[in-house]
């Protein structure tokens, strides 16, 4: 990989910077033991994430209008819920969304940025709402990134590939091949380079990566290991 041709790195926020599993599990423990469920918290965990993306995809398909992050994440939820027979109040499901205000970033993610930072443009691309990634960025990751773009000003999620071109071309004002996207969701790294980006897989999951001709320029463990395939 080129790296001299590489202006700015885009970051994924859900999943890559910040530990959302290992973030909600401890209150979705909490909430399945009080309502006597008997799904385990990551089995939950999981069919909870699987569902949000196909949440995500419906919406941008449909094309009804852009939902927001955050509202397919309750409905998602409530989806994973019933799937489980769980029966759950509007008021207990709006009081539970608090718990995504509390997200919690990897550990590697700060020193990585520090090594990075003066190298690169740092930026945030995520499925996000404006407000909510601002929130995120300020009192959870506390960085403060070059531009935090979401994928409201495009009216898609990710991986539509008018987001990367609409990040690269009109926000940062660069080639697409002058971006790298990092990011832990390889559907993300698929779209990403689809679209001319280079593009950073952090498997922090050890996953299979797509099958698809797009693959990553890189795969790292962490971003400990990215800052060490970028400098």
């Amino acid at each position: 990989m080129e790296k001299s041709d590489i202006k700015a790195l885009t970051f994924d926020l859900f999943g890559t910077i910040l530990n959302l599993g290992g973030s909600l599990t401890p209150y979705l423990a909490e909430f399945l033991k009080a309502k006597g469920a008997d799904v385990s918290p990551d089995r939950f965990w999981d069919q909870w994430r699987a569902r949000q993306r196909i949440e995500q995809y419906q919406d941008t398909l449909v094309m009804l209008g852009h939902s927001g992050y955050l509202e397919t994440v309750r409905r998602a939820f409530v989806y994973t819920l019933n799937l489980n027979g769980i029966q759950t109040s509007g008021d207990e499901v709006k009081d539970f969304m608090r718990a995504w205000d509390a997200l919690s970033l990897f550990p590697d993610v700060l020193p990585a940025l520090e090594r990075l930072n003066s190298d690169y443009q740092l930026v945030i691309l995520s499925n996000g709402d404006p407000h909510f990634l601002d929130h995120l960025a300020k009192n959870r990751v506390q960085w403060e990134f070059d531009d935090i773009i979401s994928v409201t000003d495009v009216g898609a999620f990710k991986p539509h590939p008018a987001v990367y071109r609409y990040a690269a071309i009109s926000r940062l004002r660069l080639e697409v091949n002058e971006c790298l996207m990092v990011s832990a969701n390889s559907f993300d790294v698929m779209g990403a380079k689809a679209c001319g980006y280079r593009a950073a897989f952090v498997n922090r999951y050890e996953l299979p990566y797509e099958d698809s001709p797009y693959l990553p320029d890189v795969t790292v463990a962490d971003f400990t290991e990215l800052a060490d395939a970028l400098l």
